[in-house]
């Protein structure tokens, strides 16, 4: 079947503003285009557009999806099971913090308390499946079952307070980041050795032996893994690059 720009949007629930963008980047060309001007997408770029929203719920950058897609060895199927086993994780997720707030609105509507350590309870659950979800295939290969099992364990065991905490040291290192890398701050300034300093407290809280060479490791894989950066670039692109080269210049000094 074949569509106009119109059409496409509405049935993949863009604008069509959306899809022209995409067309001049490169990463969704019509299959033709008429003497008119008017563009018409067939069913290789309807499968294309659906991968791309895809990639774009998972939070990845354009011009990463771009490079994703156009590689000669991307397998769809292969990252359609991927997609489906996120997109299950993150249900898994939604789930237990639905729980939470549906026990929390029971316990209010029966005017009982509701213990702290319960209304946090869902919400470091939820941080760890995200992780995992994210990271923990690579982070099982690079550093064993064993060391990642301690880390989701020490995240559950936080108090309401240290779980505050490393929520609120998280947020400062991405804006901070994101200040940074606007500033055109580089690697060397006492900002970036700050960051440094705040990251390597961030990592304590995940039951994180500091050792200067696995930080390192670490800021390595925050520029060669498209998830970290697209975590650290959501806002502003450049952040995981400062970051990592933040990290190798300062681990160990701060």
């Amino acid at each position: 079947m074949e569509y106009s720009i119109t059409s496409l949007a509405r049935l993949a629930g863009v604008s069509t503003r959306t899809l022209r963008w995409y067309d001049a980047m490169g990463l969704l060309k019509p299959s033709c285009t008429g003497e008119n001007g008017y563009r018409r997408y067939g069913a290789a770029e309807v499968d294309r557009l659906q991968d791309i929203l895809f990639y774009r719920a998972l939070g990845l950058p354009l011009a990463r999806i771009r490079e994703i897609l156009d590689d000669p060895s991307f397998d769809r199927l292969t990252a359609l099971r991927g997609h489906l086993s996120a997109l299950e994780s993150e249900r898994e997720r939604i789930n237990g913090l639905i729980r939470s707030v549906e026990t929390t609105i029971a316990a209010i509507e029966r005017k009982v308390s509701m213990d702290d350590e319960l209304k946090f309870e869902a919400l470091k659950r939820s941080a760890v499946d995200w992780n995992e979800q994210q990271f923990g295939r690579e982070a099982r290969k690079k550093y064993g079952d064993a060391e990642v099992d301690s880390a989701h364990k020490a995240v559950m065991g936080l108090t309401k307070e240290q779980y505050a905490e490393w929520k609120r040291l998280g947020d400062e290192i991405r804006s901070r980041l994101e200040t940074a890398v606007k500033a055109k701050s580089d690697a060397d300034s006492a900002e970036a050795r700050e960051i440094v300093s705040l990251h390597r407290r961030w990592l304590s809280f995940s039951g994180f032996e500091y050792d200067e060479t696995r930080h390192r490791g670490l800021a390595a894989i925050y520029t060669s893994d498209e998830r970290f950066a697209a975590y650290y670039d959501r806002n502003v692109p450049g952040c995981a690059a400062l970051l990592a080269s933040a990290i190798e210049r300062w681990a160990g000094q701060c």
